[in-house]
């Protein structure tokens, strides 16, 4: 984790010093006051029901360190603090404050960074190109949803000292968060995966959502330069039809070199003969930048988990990981929780457990998996609505009812307000029956309707945005145990 003395922090930040100990030495960072241990930074956020700065007294007495605020603090504050040796800053922005330190920190490790972004796939390339790359190097990578404007820079400011390469996710919610991410972590590799429909309700175009990822090119050097002892590559999907966009907008004028991965012969890196077995998991030929190709497989569900793996595949490939490195790891992975994750429902039915979040497109992948997984019951789909999709959102909840419908499910019960009435009015115009559909506004209704029925044999998708919940549905019908 980070380690500064107080005397540094105005340098690197800009922060206005009050009081402090100019020698004290501070050890990591932490924006919850309930959380500081002896030596932390503590920053102090003010939001719409909490104000961070009010907290300041107790983050002093737990030990910490430096405390950053927001508001010039009182004569009592500056008391506390020289009581306890800690150190008061004050600075305008709490949030490129900590943009500020973790860059800082970053370019004093030397080490080398991917940033990841795109609209769907983040978190699972990010999830097998970090256990690609600890084959051989000391890892650090992002750790749940940590990958806004708060949670990036806390995840670098978390990074032991010997970290060889950061592994960092990037999401954004408007214009210019990703480039002030990637002007923070500087990285060497990105990987864009997709220009998909999440945030279109804020961003209003694909277009506009692709200008919006591709600012993750702002911090990265160009490829000509020997950056730290590598040279820049930009990774995108070769079959995106954004792809070109991007490139030619943004990547050539930045100097920056692309890699393409996809399912075309002509991409840099690709997959071909992919074939889905009765657990889900696909095996394919792969094709590395270097020529090299073999056959592999992946130990997580979803066909579409191939192209994720292929954007990671390029990058570790890039950093050395050989191919029989590649397919060791392929055939080990472990996704993270609420992933097409298999589980068991207590009645015995099988539960695809992809409850995390949700888009058009995630979402039609998930029915993909639910139709190709072997099931000697009824097929069900939980589909809870999809947010952040704004004036299109009627049309595209409307074309995942659509794609339900041609999957000839069993049973679609849909989860939420005006999106879910969409999809389920939208599947009865294409001819699914009417007594498989299910409309139901929450999912303690879905859960007490629905949760009881499901038979041994039944194969259960459970798929929403966060925001829906349904998350619950899955604890309410699954046992402990994992499969």
């Amino acid at each position: 984790m980070i380690e500064i003395a107080v005397k540094y922090i105005e340098r690197v930040t800009g922060a206005q010093p009050y009081t402090g100990n100019a020698n004290r030495m501070c050890r990591g960072c932490v924006i919850d006051s309930r959380l500081v241990e002896a030596d932390n930074i503590f920053v102090a956020f003010s939001g719409e029901r909490v104000d961070g700065n009010e907290f300041a007294p107790q983050a002093i007495e737990a030990g910490a360190a430096a405390v950053i605020l927001t508001k010039e603090p009182s004569r009592k504050l500056i008391r506390l603090a020289d009581d306890h040796e800690c150190a008061v800053f004050v600075t305008a922005d709490a949030e490129q404050f900590l943009l500020d330190l973790a860059q800082g920190y970053r370019s004093r490790m030397h080490c080398t960074v991917v940033g990841i972004t795109g609209s769907i796939g983040k978190t699972t390339t990010k999830d097998i190109l970090t256990e690609l790359l600890s084959v051989r190097y000391r890892v650090h990578a992002t750790q749940g949803n940590y990958n806004n404007l708060i949670g990036m820079p806390l995840t670098i400011l978390s990074a032991p000292k010997d970290t060889q390469v950061l592994v960092l996710e990037m999401g954004m919610n408007s214009f210019g968060e990703i480039e002030r991410l990637s002007k923070c972590a500087q990285p060497t590799y990105s990987v864009i995966t997709k220009i998909g429909t999440s945030h279109i309700g804020m961003l209003g175009s694909r277009e506009n959502i692709a200008r919006a990822k591709a600012e993750i090119l702002v911090g990265m050097p160009p490829s000509a330069e020997n950056f730290e002892g590598r040279h820049s590559v930009l990774v995108l999907g070769g079959e995106d039809d954004y792809t070109p966009f991007i490139i030619d907008t943004f990547a050539r004028p930045a100097g920056v070199d692309v890699l393409l991965a996809g399912t075309s012969e002509d991409d840099d890196v690709c997959a071909r003969n992919i074939e889905v077995g009765a657990d889900g998991c696909p095996e394919f030929d792969i094709t590395l930048e270097n020529g090299s190709q073999y056959h592999t497989g992946l130990s997580i569900p979803g066909a579409q988990s191939v192209q994720n793996a292929l954007y990671a595949a390029a990058i570790a490939s890039r950093m050395g990981i050989a191919q029989y490195e590649i397919d060791q790891v392929f055939h080990k992975l472990a996704i993270t929780g609420r992933r097409q994750e298999l589980r068991h429902a207590t009645s015995g039915a099988t539960v695809i457990d992809d409850s995390y979040n949700a888009s058009p497109e995630s979402m039609a992948a998930a029915l993909d998996l639910l139709t190709r997984l072997d099931c000697a019951g009824s097929r069900i789909a939980i589909l809870g609505e999809i947010g952040e999709l704004g004036d299109d959102a009627a049309r595209l909840h409307a074309l995942v009812g659509a794609y339900a419908a041609a999957k000839k499910l069993d049973l679609m019960v849909c989860v939420g307000g005006d999106g879910a009435a969409e999809m389920a009015r939208a599947a009865k115009l294409m001819g699914m029956p009417e007594q498989n559909i299910s409309h139901m506004a929450t999912t303690e209704q879905a859960l007490a309707r629905w949760g009881s029925v499901l038979a041994p044999t039944d194969l259960v998708l459970v798929k929403g945005s966060r925001f829906v919940g349904l998350d619950r549905f899955v604890e309410g019908v699954c046992a402990d145990v994992r499969k």
